[in-house]
C-alpha cells in the first residue's frame, strides 16, 4: 500500500485518532460510545463522508491491524507474553471498531460477510482470552506447549481478517461499478470513477479485484459513449492504473480496448487532455517491465495509426506533462518491434524530438529527456538514423546528455539522470559505426567526457550501467579516432577486455589532488 511510503510523522498523526479510539474501546470492553448532544464524536462517523473517505478509513484501519498482527508474531517469537497480550487486546478492539465503522457507513452487507465478521470476532475473543491465560502461567514448559496453539490462532485470525478485507473491497468495487454501469447521471458516474481511481491507487491487489469484477469493461463502455466525453480523461487515467496487472490486460483484450484507444488518439475532435490520458494507457500496456504480452498481437494491427497519433501529440504538446506521456508511450513501443522505429523514421520523428529538446518549456525534466534518448537509442539500430541525427545536430544533444546530473538530490530524479547518461552513451556507440557521426562526436570532445565518466564514479553517480555504456562508446570512437586518447587511457580503457576495464574502473579511487 502507498500508505507505508508517506512521512512517518504524518503517518503517526493520522493513526493517532484510531489508536486513541482503540484505548477508549478497551476500557469500555468494546461497547459503542454514545453520542452526546452538540458534542462531536470521532468514532461514529457522519454520513457526509464520501465513498472515497470511507475506503481510505477502512484501508488505514486494515493497515494498522496488519501491522499489529505482525507485531504479535515478533513478540511471540521473543516470548514477550505481556506485549503479546496487550497487542492482542488492541487488535481485538481495532477489528470491532473497523466492522462497526464499516457497517455504520454502508448499512448493507451480505450474509457471507456477516458470517466472516462473526468468525473473526469470535476468534479474536478466543485469542485475547488465550493470551491472558498464557500471561498468568509461570510454568515454562506449559508456555512452550501453548506457544504453538497461540501461533495457530494468530494464523487463523490473520486468515479470517484477510478474507474479510478481500470481501469488503470486492463489495465496494462492485458497488462502484454498478453505479458506473446503471447511472445515466454525469455527476454520479464521475463520483464513482473518482472513487474507483482512488481504490486503484492502493496497489496491484486492489487493481486485480477491480479487473476481476469487470472494471476495465465498464470503463471502456464509458469511453465509447459520446455523452460522457467530458469524463474521458478521468476514465482513461483510471484504466491506466488498473491495466498495470495481468487481469486488467486480459479484460482490455476482450473488449478490443486497443482499437478504442486508437480511435480516441486519432479523433481530432477530442481534447488534448483526452489524447494525453489515452497515451498514458498506451504507455502502461506497452511497458517493457510487464511480463505478460498477450495483448500485443492486436496492438501490432493498430501500431501505425497509434504511432502517428503519438508523434503528432508530441509535436503539438502544450505542456511538458503532455509531451512526457506521449513520448513515454513512443519509447515503450520502440522496445518490442523495429517496425515502430521504421514508422518513426518515415514520420521525421528524429527531427521533431531534437527540436522539442531545445524547447525547455516542453522537455523540462530528466524524465522527458529519458524518453527522448530511449527513442533515439532504439532507432539508432537503423542505418538511416545516423544522417537524421547529423542533420538535426543530434550529436551535440547526446553530448549534452552525457552531462545530465540531478540538482535536487531526489532518488527518482537521480535514477532518471543515470538512464539519460547510459542511453546517450549507448546511442553514440551504435551511431558511431557511421564515420560521419563518429567524426562529429570526436570534434565535440565526446572522448574526454566518456573518459571522465569512466574514471570518476561521482560523475556517473556510481552507476555500473553508465560505466559499461561509456566503455562501449569509447571503444567504438577509439577505432575511428585512435589519436584522441592518451596512452594510459588506451591501455586501461580500450585495449583490455571490457570486463577487465570495468573492474579497473569500479575499483578506482578518485584523486582529489
Amino acid at each position: 500500500m502507498h500508505l507505508i511510503q508517506v512521512d512517518s510523522v504524518q503517518r503517526w498523526m493520522e493513526d493517532l485518532k484510531l489508536m486513541t479510539d482503540c484505548e477508549c474501546m478497551c476500557i469500555l470492553q468494546s461497547k459503542p460510545i454514545s453520542i452526546e448532544k452538540d458534542e462531536p464524536n470521532e468514532l461514529i462517523l457522519s454520513s457526509q463522508y464520501s465513498t472515497c473517505d470511507n475506503l481510505q478509513l477502512l484501508l488505514k484501519r486494515a493497515w494498522i491491524i496488519s501491522t499489529e498482527l505482525t507485531r504479535i508474531a515478533q513478540k511471540l517469537e521473543k516470548n514477550r507474553w505481556q506485549r503479546v497480550h496487550s497487542v492482542t487486546v488492541r487488535v481485538n478492539c481495532h477489528v470491532r471498531s473497523m466492522m462497526n465503522e464499516y457497517n455504520t457507513l454502508t448499512r448493507s452487507s451480505s450474509e457471507e460477510m456477516h458470517q466472516l465478521e462473526k468468525l473473526l470476532v469470535d476468534k479474536c475473543s478466543e485469542f485475547t482470552a488465550f493470551t491472558e491465560r498464557c500471561l498468568q502461567t509461570e510454568d515454562e514448559e506449559l508456555l512452550k506447549s501453548m506457544k504453538s496453539c497461540v501461533n495457530d490462532t494468530l494464523t487463523t485470525v490473520a486468515q479470517y481478517f484477510g478474507q474479510l478485507i478481500e470481501l469488503v473491497l470486492t463489495q465496494e468495487a462492485q458497488n462502484l461499478l454498478r453505479q458506473i454501469e446503471l447511472s445515466g447521471s454525469l455527476y454520479v458516474t464521475e463520483s464513482a470513477i473518482s472513487s474507483l481511481f482512488s481504490l486503484a491507487q492502493e496497489g496491484a491487489h486492489l487493481c486485480r479485484i477491480i479487473a476481476k469484477e469487470g472494471g476495465v469493461v465498464a470503463l471502456f463502455k464509458i469511453c465509447r459513449q459520446d455523452g460522457f466525453r467530458c469524463l474521458y480523461p478521468q476514465t482513461l487515467r483510471t484504466l491506466a492504473s488498473i491495466c498495470c496487472v495481468e487481469e486488467g490486460m486480459h479484460q482490455l483484450e476482450k473488449v478490443d480496448g486497443i482499437l478504442c484507444l486508437a480511435d480516441i488518439l486519432t479523433d481530432t475532435s477530442h481534447s488534448e487532455a483526452t489524447h494525453a490520458e489515452a497515451a498514458a494507457v498506451i504507455a502502461q500496456i506497452t511497458s517493457p517491465h510487464l511480463t505478460f504480452t498477450q495483448h500485443l498481437s492486436s496492438f501490432l494491427e493498430n501500431m501505425e495509426e497509434i504511432v502517428t497519433a503519438l508523434v503528432k501529440l508530441c509535436q503539438e504538446a502544450s505542456s511538458g506533462e503532455v509531451f512526457l506521456l506521449a513520448s513515454a508511450a513512443l519509447a515503450n513501443i520502440t522496445f518490442f518491434d523495429t517496425m515502430a522505429c521504421e514508422i518513426l523514421l518515415q514520420l521525421n520523428a528524429v527531427k521533431m524530438l531534437l527540436a522539442a529538446c531545445s524547447d525547455k518549456r516542453i522537455v523540462d525534466t530528466p524524465y522527458s529527456r529519458d524518453q527522448v534518448v530511449t527513442i533515439l537509442a532504439n532507432m539508432s539500430v537503423l542505418d538511416q538514423c545516423g544522417s537524421e541525427i547529423i542533420q538535426g545536430n543530434g550529436v551535440q544533444l547526446l553530448m549534452e546528455m552525457l552531462f545530465e546530473k540531478s540538482c535536487s538530490g531526489n532518488p527518482a530524479e537521480a535514477a532518471a539522470c543515470e538512464r539519460v547518461q547510459q542511453k546517450s552513451a549507448v546511442t553514440l556507440a551504435r551511431l558511431s559505426r557511421d564515420p560521419e557521426v563518429a567524426e562529429a562526436a570526436v570534434k565535440l570532445s565526446c572522448i574526454p567526457r566518456l573518459i571522465k565518466l569512466c574514471r570518476s564514479p561521482t560523475e556517473r553517480n556510481n552507476s555500473d550501467s553508465v560505466l559499461v555504456a561509456c566503455l562501449a562508446a569509447l571503444r567504438r570512437l577509439a577505432v575511428m579516432s585512435p589519436d584522441g586518447l592518451e596512452d594510459s587511457d588506451f591501455q586501461q580503457l580500450v585495449k583490455p577486455r571490457l570486463v577487465d576495464s570495468f573492474l579497473l574502473c569500479t575499483n578506482m579511487e578518485e584523486s582529489f589532488v
